[in-house]
């Protein structure tokens, strides 16, 4: 008979996810993986069929936390659309946040988005891993383009502009900081992108 799972496979994945995103999934070993885990490397083949099956299930459940995040974030009346795009484009200053349960990121490459960081990695080479980073995008592109949406609604927004457009505007600008905070540059001139591109913003046109 199988041994019944004794540990969490979230908190497994979580603890995986920290150590791709600061080593890369080439520079990340299975022994690496065991002990940022606890698993032993039997334990790991059996439960999610090595390195590669760890990333898959790891990016999984980064999509599904973007999933609920990114919407919860953006969502509300079209009176706060604006202020909430603001406050969205501000958080990105500090990348996006690991699971509640592992120590914080290393560093601000580590803070980087998951999947964008493994799309650029292998996702040239790895079809599984491309369609799940595209997931990742498409669940934030929405968001951003529903929240741009409801700006517009409340005439806080150019009516004219393209709210897909200017998602992918802003969502390029987000992923440009990650680079940029990889770098070393500092929080504050991180906040100076993020400001700029809030004044991108094309405003209504009054007559």
């Amino acid at each position: 008979m199988a041994r019944p799972r004794s540990f969490d496979p979230d908190h497994v994945l979580h603890a995986a996810e920290r150590q791709f995103r600061t080593s890369g999934y080439n520079g990340t070993s299975v022994d690496d993986i065991s002990a940022a885990t606890g698993l032993g490397r039997g334990s790991l083949y059996a439960a999610f069929d090595g390195k590669h099956g760890v990333l898959l299930q790891s990016m999984a459940g980064y999509f599904a936390r973007l999933g609920q995040f990114a919407p919860k974030a953006l969502a509300g009346p079209d009176e706060g659309a604006l202020e909430r795009l603001h406050a969205y484009l501000l958080r990105a200053v500090h990348g996006v946040p690991l699971a509640a349960d592992v120590p914080p990121a290393p560093d601000r490459a580590a803070a980087a988005c998951f999947a964008a960081k493994m799309a650029l990695e292998i996702g040239a080479s790895d079809s599984e891993v491309k369609r799940l980073a595209n997931d990742c995008f498409s669940v934030l592109a929405t968001a951003v383009a529903e929240c741009v949406r409801a700006a517009q609604r409340n005439g806080d927004i150019d009516p004219d502009a393209d709210p897909d457009d200017l998602a992918y505007l802003l969502l390029t600008i987000i992923r440009g900081t990650d680079v940029v905070g990889a770098y070393g540059h500092s929080p504050a001139r991180l906040t100076s992108i993020a400001e700029s591109a809030f004044a991108l913003l094309p405003r209504p046109r009054h007559h």
